[in-house]
């Protein structure tokens, strides 16, 4: 790549395919932070632009439409599989390892680790046919779970919706799960959420799941099957700025995931001309493989000795999973998983 005063610029002459690839990554990124944005000011534009009456059909049909996310959402197979979520997937690349097969008679939940900074694995595999999943698991329809503010902006919450996301609530997970009384249904949870997003540094394996349990008892609400799947690669694909426990950076962190649900994670990657800074993902790959499931009895009142009986059971599934896998996309034979 061509450098100059210091910093390394992209090439304009790149091949069709790897500017497909930065295409699909600028659309990710513009689907959740400038669309989002854009989203928020949008109705007080055409309110002073005396614009009012869009503002009025929109907010009908919001309210009409509501309830979507806690029931299942309204994903269709058409948007998934739109070509700019392959050449997202192609940018690091993405690229998903089945294990087993999972039968369309049963549901699932799944957990996915770890966060990263923004859960680029979870939107490559389980929003979109980026990674072929429609292909490897044809028979399955895939919920991402994701914050209920995320449904709150207009045009990104269709879209979204139209992505598969759903509430990541106990409502909306037993609904799809359960209550909707279908099979073949697989609920993603990234289960260490904005708090693991402040341990997601290059070569870390840090997760937050020994404290987590909730997704646990889902599963045994639901009768769901649990399902482990570790993405190798998701934490190399941004720098985040030294923050560790204790320092104020880490406590100013953990304070405001206490007071707005959001960790505010410091982190640069690269830019969109040049590759030294900006808020684009590092091409690096990620690997994510999805586990064999594990069994689950429904019990309509689980009790906490069963909770953390099978919320070990999960632990242990998850970690043989790690070190099966991880010398084989370059994670060093020594690393171990460390749960906290």
């Amino acid at each position: 790549m061509p450098r100059f005063l210091g910093v390394e610029w992209v090439d304009l002459f790149s091949s069709l395919d790897r500017k497909k690839s930065y295409l699909g990554v600028v659309y990710h990124f513009v689907l959740t932070y400038p669309l989002g944005l854009f989203a928020t000011v949008l109705p007080f534009i055409l309110l002073f632009s005396f614009q009012w009456h869009i503002v009025a059909l929109y907010l009908c049909w919001y309210l009409y439409d509501i309830n979507s996310p806690q029931r299942g959402g309204y994903a269709k197979e058409w948007v998934r599989r739109w070509r700019i979520n392959e050449w997202f997937a192609q940018y690091f690349p993405v690229k998903l390892h089945k294990t087993v097969d999972l039968p369309p008679d049963q549901n699932y939940l799944v957990g996915c680790h770890p966060h990263g900074i923004i859960a680029m694995a979870a939107w490559a595999n389980f929003a979109t046919n980026g990674t072929g999943i429609y292909e490897k698991f044809p028979n399955l329809k895939w919920n991402l779970c994701t914050l209920a503010i995320n449904f709150k902006m207009a045009i990104r919450r269709e879209l979204l919706l139209l992505s598969g996301l759903i509430d990541c609530s106990r409502e909306s997970i037993e609904y799809v799960l359960d209550k909707s009384g279908e099979k073949g249904r697989a609920v993603v949870l990234v289960i260490g959420g904005a708090e693991e997003a402040l341990d997601a540094h290059p070569g870390y394996h840090v997760l937050t799941l020994a404290s987590r349990k909730g997704f646990v008892r889902e599963a045994l609400l639901t009768g769901a099957s649990l399902v482990p799947v570790y993405s190798f690669g998701e934490n190399d694909v941004f720098e985040q700025m030294d923050n560790p426990v204790g320092s104020k950076l880490r406590n100013f962190q953990e304070w405001s995931k206490k007071i707005f649900g959001i960790s505010y994670p410091i982190f640069h990657g690269r830019g969109f001309l040049q590759l030294t800074f900006g808020y684009l993902p590092f091409r690096k790959p990620i690997d994510t493989v999805i586990g064999a499931p594990i069994p689950v009895q429904k019990v309509e009142s689980p009790s906490k000795e069963q909770i953390n009986e099978l919320h070990q059971v999960y632990i242990q599934k998850l970690t043989e999973l790690f070190d099966e896998h991880k010398t084989r996309f370059g994670v060093p034979a020594e690393t171990k998983l460390i749960l906290q």
